[in-house]
């Protein structure tokens, strides 16, 4: 909808849209047809290409994408298919064991946690490989769920690799699983740069022995010295922190052993994955008991702001998080933070430090020694102070969305109320981007609104190409809906043994036109761009039950229906029904109407010649492939009706 200014019903009773554009041009759209237009997103939208009306530009960039998506289509169903064809390790479950295991969790389990822990039983337990990403918000329970996965593996005598992007989240899991398997004949150990390089041979060495269960670590589980003879299972936390060239060697991993992927926010490409079928896809999103949302403020930065916030925490017992990303001016930071508030007791850290000393610095800070920590991104993921529960974050407008997400999500861990300072620079010092990433992290301040962000982040960054290193590919040029139907239509088709149509896909769409005011008026709904979206919803809606869930939505957001929506929906009930029989096209008014089929109908031809011959004053057939309908239908109530016989008496089987 690029450069679009408004929207207007030309006429009360008709379904044309007319779309105005900043630059003048307009654009006449029949609502039937609304199916045609999708909302752009693949990136920057001031680099979306734009296509000329009238000029080849348009087909020729679909072309080649459906083209790329046939390619893309046939790799993935190569992954998928020796995936499916390949057997993996059946694990199996002492029932009593694990019914003790699961009773040592200190908290109760939500819904959505139970649900993610069953279905990694389940993929453990089938022959098949796993490949499984659980998507939950900070503190929503994702490491609990590993732990069990960790405990299935184990117990049938295999290793547990836990795969994690920093140092201190490395140590932490360490400590977390240490405790958790405490009571259980299990030796868990780690590798990270805390360990001297005596310590980490001494690890791989046993570890090449199989003499450890459960192997934590950072990258330094990717070495090559490292050959795990028993390796069962491996765990990434928080995939999008690592490279590409890392992702790549993990799917040797891939081949023979059961993987499950943990993440607050997938990358848009983990996330298309999973959307295309590739990944099994958990999301945990009912937050814990008593846990309250982030309140989330986007500031500029003003020393009486950073002195209330940084005092309402203390004074209330907690500690304080004040991220400055720039480790050469970072004790600078900490010396402004100590002027400013003189009782805090300020300690700093960043990855630049040697290991023992960040390493006393974070067991400090957990232990109340201070209660302000200056630090760097640092802090991003993994660290589990209760007790902190206000961020202050410096230059958020540098920070990508899935960051900002993490950082906030190192507060609001305990019961109490949490609050996260995004302070920026002046709004003109910012680029668009920028204010679109903050925007979507204030308005995503509920719990369990990292799968949201997820796909705020594809729209704003872009897809990203399902294979190889390619971030960007042909999605940016048809943008991310289109290019996702052209996938899955590329799918199916090669799944059911033929060449994909892609031309076919567009027009299977019936049109319907009924000549009854069928539209959203302006007085029930005068936003425009929800307008649009309703209209495209209902337009492409593909079964009555979402037709159903849009209504029901409506009625909750907006009151009551008035006529001319009901009319819509009954339209869009039509046109289901329309193509379910192959029919391309109904058109009936008040005195007469036509229905023109598809050259691959489902209707047979022996019902539509005894239709003509029974009632012949009221139907003809006109050409090969369409059927004229003579009938004074007076009224939208009459006209509804009289189609819908006409698609029934369709729909039943021949008798001849």
């Amino acid at each position: 909808y690029k450069g679009l200014e408004t929207l207007v019903v030309e006429d009360h009773e008709a379904e044309f849209l007319l779309l105005e554009y900043a630059n003048n041009d307009k654009l006449y759209v029949p609502v039937g047809s609304l199916h045609l237009i999708s909302r752009y997103a693949g990136g920057d939208e001031d680099s979306a290409p734009l296509h000329r009306l009238g000029t080849e530009q348009w087909t020729k960039a679909r072309k080649k994408a459906s083209e790329r998506a046939s390619d893309v289509a046939a790799q993935l169903l190569e992954v998928y298919a020796k995936r499916e064809a390949r057997k993996g390790f059946s694990h199996t479950l002492d029932e009593v064991a694990w019914a003790e295991f699961c009773s040592g969790f200190a908290f109760e389990e939500t819904p959505d946690q139970a649900a993610a822990i069953e279905a990694v039983r389940q993929d453990m337990c089938a022959e098949k490989v796993m490949d499984r990403l659980v998507c939950g918000d900070v503190g929503f329970g994702k490491t609990e769920v590993a732990m069990r996965a960790a405990f299935a593996s184990v117990s049938s005598g295999k290793q547990v690799c836990v795969l994690v992007p920093t140092t201190l989240l490395a140590q932490q899991h360490f400590e977390s699983f240490r405790d958790r398997f405490a009571d259980w004949p299990v030796t868990v150990d780690v590798l990270s740069r805390f360990k001297s390089p005596k310590e980490t041979k001494a690890i791989i060495e046993r570890s090449n022995q199989g003499k450890v269960d459960i192997l934590v670590g950072t990258h330094k589980l990717l070495s090559s010295d490292l050959q795990l003879p028993k390796l069962g299972l491996l765990i990434i936390d928080e995939e999008h922190r690592f490279g590409v060239a890392q992702k790549e060697r993990l799917k040797k991993y891939r081949a023979d052993v059961d993987v499950l992927t943990l993440t607050a926010t997938p990358i848009p490409r983990t996330l298309n994955l999973s959307m295309a079928g590739i990944r099994d896809l958990s999301v945990i999103a009912t937050p814990p008991a008593r846990r309250l949302s982030i309140k989330t403020f986007i500031k500029q930065k003003e020393d009486a702001l950073l002195k209330e916030a940084i005092l309402r925490e203390l004074l209330r017992g907690g500690q304080v998080y004040y991220l400055h990303n720039e480790v050469k001016s970072i004790e600078r930071s900490a010396d402004d933070v100590r002027q400013l508030v003189p009782e805090a007791r300020v300690i700093v850290a960043h990855g630049q430090m040697r290991e023992r000393e960040l390493e006393d610095v974070m067991t400090d800070f957990y232990h109340k020694k201070y209660n302000v920590l200056v630090c760097s991104t640092i802090i991003e993921t993994g660290i589990d102070i209760p007790s902190a529960n206000t961020i202050l974050i410096e230059r958020a407008d540098q920070f990508g969305l899935a960051q900002l997400h993490q950082l906030r999500g190192r507060v609001g861990r305990s019961h109490h109320q949490a609050y996260a300072y995004l302070l920026t620079p002046d709004p003109r010092a910012m680029t668009p981007d920028a204010l679109k990433r903050l925007e979507a992290i204030e308005a995503a301040s509920d719990l369990g609104a990292g799968f949201q962000l997820a796909t705020h982040d594809l729209e704003i960054r872009g897809a990203g190409e399902l294979l190889g290193e390619d971030q960007s590919g042909n999605m940016q040029t048809i943008g991310f809906s289109l290019y996702m139907e052209m996938l899955d239509e590329a799918v199916t088709a090669i799944r059911e043994g033929r060449t994909p149509d892609f031309d076919q896909t567009e027009s299977a769409h019936a049109e319907v036109d009924l000549k009854i005011p069928a539209l959203i008026p302006n007085d029930y709904l005068n936003d425009v761009p929800l307008r649009l979206e309703l209209y495209k919803r209902i337009s492409s809606a593909a079964s009555e039950e979402l037709l159903s869930e849009i209504e029901i939505e409506m009625i909750d957001r907006f009151g009551l229906l008035p006529p001319q929506v009901k009319n819509l929906f009954q339209q869009a009930k039509v046109r289901l029904l329309a193509e379910a029989l192959g029919i391309k096209q109904i058109t009936l008014g008040p005195q007469s109407g036509r229905i023109e089929f598809r050259e691959k109908t489902k209707v047979d031809p022996m019902v539509l010649i005894s239709l003509v011959q029974s009632k012949a004053h009221e139907y003809k057939l006109d050409g090969a492939t369409a059927l004229k309908v003579i009938r004074e239908t007076v009224g939208t109530e009459a006209r509804l009706t009289f189609i819908h016989e006409v698609l029934d008496a369709l729909k039943r089987p021949s008798t001849s």
